[in-house]
């Protein structure tokens, strides 16, 4: 596990929790992230626009890398863990260093997008979304000696983002939430389909396909998600998200409580009360339906509308979905794929930060910036206190 406190680096043991490395960057880190072996951990100082790469193999190597001038907006790896891709200021190009062979790469014209490079889950092909001459376009990268494979122009009016499939032979692409418009194209470039639901209103708002490649679930600030099939491209399905709830399996709602605290446990535990003693506990009860959950109406004189479904995910072996709707903030919608229903309801009481699926087993992990850890299976709910201690800005294993 890599902590980053500031400049400096902490790779410690999971199982004990001690200490192995300590390296010191130039700089605080903007931006850390493990190499796909595990063998690199990249740092990377946007402020100064410089790299750093440590190994925990040669703790003494070491690498850095100076954008100089041009600066640096985004440092990441590529899918072999041997080479990583820095986009310069304003978008200018995307440098590609390699710590094989010492050799440097430049791709002209990145798109500014949410999400304009991916990589195939075999790591053998980049899909970079590009704006050229006022059109978009998309090229796709052989990753092995950064040669041009693939060409071609997108249908799109303002490009927002692109993803491969799992399997690796369909890439989709969406337009902006100015248009609902979701492209389909094969590894070669050619046009397989495309799926609009709607015209003149905000459209979609996050895509995400299934570990099987059979599904694509597109989510939209209708607070609707879409479900397409992997054969015709049509919709199969497509999920609400209702206020009032009456026809799902269950509804867990989070309640707190605090522990009774008398005198004479104040007097023998005085020095852990900040920590332990005075800590909301909280678990999840089974609501009767039906059930209303809470919905904040947005302002629409502002910006980007806390509205509609901003997060998807799929279980590992594409049984449930998970999904949230901004306007409710504070509840988890987890659907059954196999019936195309909604098997459970998370409502907490604080709005969900973030929520990610075991890479084993159907088992939802959710936070909400406190110090406790939230964990759905198709068993049930149960919140977990997670002791906290230190000043560490962000990790990651």
């Amino acid at each position: 596990m890599a902590t980053c406190v500031q400049y400096r680096l902490v790779v410690r043991d999971v199982s004990t929790l001690q200490i192995l490395h300590l390296f010191t960057c130039l700089d605080q880190v903007s931006h850390m992230e493990w190499s796909s072996d595990s063998l690199f951990i990249l740092c990377a100082m946007y402020k100064r626009g410089l790299v750093q790469v440590w190994s925990l193999e040669q703790p003494d190597w070491h690498c850095k890398i100076d954008e100089g001038s041009i600066g640096l907006v985004c440092s990441q790896w590529s899918a072999d863990g041997r080479h990583i891709l820095n986009t310069t200021e304003f978008h200018l190009r995307i440098t590609v260093w390699s710590l094989s062979t010492k050799a440097v790469s430049y791709i002209k014209y990145p798109k500014d997008c949410p999400k304009g490079v991916d990589f195939s889950k075999d790591g053998r092909y980049m899909a970079l979304a590009e704006r050229r001459d006022c059109k978009d376009h998309v090229s796709v990268f052989v990753c092995n000696d950064w040669h041009l494979f693939r060409h071609f122009e997108t249908e799109t009016q303002d490009l927002a983002g692109l993803q491969w499939s799992p399997n690796g032979c369909v890439l989709a692409v969406w337009d902006s939430c100015l248009e609902y418009k979701v492209l389909l194209y094969s590894l070669d470039g050619r046009f397989l389909s495309t799926y609009s639901a709607f015209e003149w209103s905000l459209g979609i708002k996050s895509v995400c396909w299934s570990p099987s490649s059979q599904f694509l679930a597109i989510g939209s600030y209708d607070e609707k998600v879409r479900i397409l099939n992997h054969i015709t491209w049509k919709k199969i399905t497509q999920f609400e998200h209702p206020v009032t709830i009456d026809n799902t399996k269950t509804v867990y709602k989070e309640v707190e409580r605090r522990p009774p605290v008398g005198s004479d446990e104040l007097s023998i535990h005085n020095s852990g009360i900040g920590s332990t003693l005075l800590n909301t506990q909280s678990k999840y009860e089974i609501c009767p339906l039906p059930i209303q959950i809470p919905a904040v109406k947005p302002d629409p004189d502002r910006a980007n509308p806390k509205i509609g479904v901003s997060a998807l995910a799929f279980s590992s072996d594409s049984r449930y979905m998970a999904t949230k709707n901004d306007n409710m903030a504070s509840a988890v919608w987890v659907w059954n794929m196999q019936k195309l229903r909604l098997e459970a309801v998370l409502e907490q009481i604080s709005s969900v930060h973030c929520f990610q699926w075991d890479p084993k087993r159907p088992r939802l992990a959710l936070c909400t910036g406190n110090s406790k850890l939230y964990l759905w299976s198709p068993g049930g709910c149960v919140s977990v206190q997670v002791p906290t201690e230190g000043t560490e800005s962000f990790f990651t294993v």
